[in-house]
């Protein structure tokens, strides 16, 4: 008689790493994201080994079965969702720091590492991990290896991709593959390290990774400028990045979004602005660049520009952007988290374009944005419980997607695709894409048993 998964899977996993309770496995679903579809896991499995997940992958390769990698589920795009019937392959045990190099400025790390937690580690050495999605305190390495995660700093320091050397990688079938380098240079063959970042979990189990470090920059000081309308706000994006400067944050929130952090947390933030802007720069003399920005703010029309006189009230200032999700969910219950990167250029475009969708709808839609990069975070608040407001706001989801490229934009900066903009990936890539896309998915992965069901 032919054994079952289960069965299989404790050749090579103790009791404790397989879950198969439905109540338990059920938690592991889906994500963060709103209207994905998720399917219900046959098993969840907790790794702490690399031998493990290989176990796992071979088991999964003799059965057939799907296999859907996971971190900590903090991803908008339903990637980490579950099918029906698959292995759960939660990566989150794995969460050792293997070794830091100063002298090298690399970290290695297992997947599960929680992302604020190595930045704490390096800092401990003088070194800096600049990635730092706003989930940063729950998020995992792995989880935005695969996603190709951003964040505030993206505008200085650049994404996830860029800090990525080296990575172990289980394969569909069990074997292990190394890709990449520890060293400052190294070009030899196809770069498929690259390849796995952002891949979603579609062509591989990431087990190790080799990540670049930067010196601990000096502590940044914050602007805070108000502006009367979002124009002007993008004006002044222009101005600073057409003048030379190199801050390391240059955050855009819109007036929905400062009664929403108001209304959440008492900030005192000034809601008679329509759009906010905030500046920092971590440079020996963060004071002098504050100022040489404030001016840049002031010729775009800025009402007032206050700088941080200290890091305490620099932090404040940034918390209140990091809430931004948080309080805008709390408008209506639930929300959509678009996320188009458009050229800097055409920013403000995004923005009254996004302000004309949500009156069109009857919504209300906040923009958060990491304005220095364009990448905009249109967030359509909604109550779940109407099924024409939930119409509605999916409408008009799918409209600022529209929006972003006709402004020559992608539909994600780094929220990835997952189930939630699939069809959208056919659209800005084309049929020729998807198809090279699908070709690199059947030589990595040719049962398709890796994430099935994601990104095409």
């Amino acid at each position: 008689m032919s054994r079952t998964l289960v069965e299989l899977l404790q050749d090579g996993l103790p009791a404790e790493a397989i879950l198969t309770d439905p109540d338990v496995t059920s938690s592991y679903a889906h994500d963060m994201a709103s209207f994905c579809a998720a399917g219900d896991p046959a098993v969840v499995v907790l790794p702490r080994t690399v031998e493990q997940v290989q176990h796992v992958m071979r088991t999964a390769t003799e059965l057939r079965v799907p296999v859907v990698p996971q971190g900590a589920r903090t991803g908008l795009s339903g990637a980490a969702n579950a099918s029906d019937g698959c292995i759960v392959l939660s990566l989150v045990k794995m969460d050792r720091i293997l070794e830091i190099s100063p002298v090298d400025r690399i970290a290695v790390v297992e997947p599960g590492v929680v992302n604020a937690a190595l930045s704490r580690a390096v800092g401990e050495h003088g070194l800096y991990y600049p990635p730092d999605p706003s989930s940063w305190e729950t998020c995992t390495i792995g989880g935005n290896i695969g996603t190709a995660s951003g964040g505030l700093c993206c505008v200085k320091y650049g994404v996830t991709a860029e800090y990525v050397l080296g990575l172990d990688v289980v394969l569909a079938d069990g074997r292990l593959m190394s890709t990449g380098r520890r060293t400052a240079k190294g070009v030899a063959g196809y770069d498929l390290t690259r390849l796995f970042v952002g891949s979603e979990g579609s062509l591989g189990i990431v087990v190790r990774a080799v990540l670049a470090l930067k010196p601990q920059p000096p502590q940044q000081l914050v602007l805070a400028a108000e502006f009367p309308s979002a124009e002007a706000a993008c004006d002044a994006v222009c101005k600073i990045m057409e003048g030379g400067h190199v801050p390391s944050l240059l955050e855009l929130m819109d007036r929905t979004t400062v009664k929403a952090v108001n209304a959440l947390a008492q900030m005192g933030l000034p809601e008679t602005t329509e759009a906010l802007l905030l500046a920092a720069f971590d440079t020996p003399d963060p004071a002098a660049d504050l100022a040489a920005v404030g001016a840049l703010c002031e010729a775009a029309g800025a009402t007032q520009v206050v700088p941080a006189e200290d890091a305490a009230e620099s932090e404040l200032l940034l918390q209140a952007r990091r809430l931004s999700l948080t309080a805008l969910e709390a408008v209506k219950g639930s929300t959509m988290i678009d996320d188009v990167c458009v050229p800097r250029s055409r920013l403000a475009e995004m923005l009254v374009g996004v302000e004309r969708i949500g009156e069109k709808y009857g919504l209300t839609v906040g923009v958060c944005a990491h304005a220095g990069d364009g990448n905009t975070h249109p967030t359509v608040c909604f109550d779940a419980t109407d099924p024409d407001e939930g119409r509605r706001a999916r409408e008009s989801f799918d409209e600022i997607m529209a929006l972003g490229l006709e402004l020559g934009g992608t539909i994600t900066g780094e929220h990835g695709v997952g189930v939630l903009k699939k069809e959208w990936l056919a659209r800005e890539i084309g049929p020729v894409g998807v198809e090279m896309q699908q070709a690199v998915k059947a030589a990595f992965d040719p049962h398709s048993l890796l994430n099935p069901g994601k990104l095409f």
